[in-house]
């Protein structure tokens, strides 16, 4: 059951001590990029941003973006 695993990490969590949290917040935070750049690169992939792509090449054309 999810709950109950999660639960249990929370659990663990609030054990831990400080030094054991800021090496857990480095692991979770490198896990959690990772995480997010796989979701990225498969949606580009997948040609999820293409729209968006497509639209920002648009305005650059058109002359509506800026410097800064």
């Amino acid at each position: 059951m999810v709950v109950g695993t999660i639960q249990k990490i929370e659990e663990a969590v609030l054990k831990l001590s400080p030094e054991e949290l800021a090496e857990f917040r480095t692991w979770f935070a490198e896990f959690d990029g990772a995480d997010w750049d796989r979701q990225i690169e498969n949606d580009i992939a997948e040609g999820r941003l293409d729209a968006l792509a497509d639209e920002a090449l648009d305005d650059l054309r058109m002359g509506r973006c800026t410097d800064r």
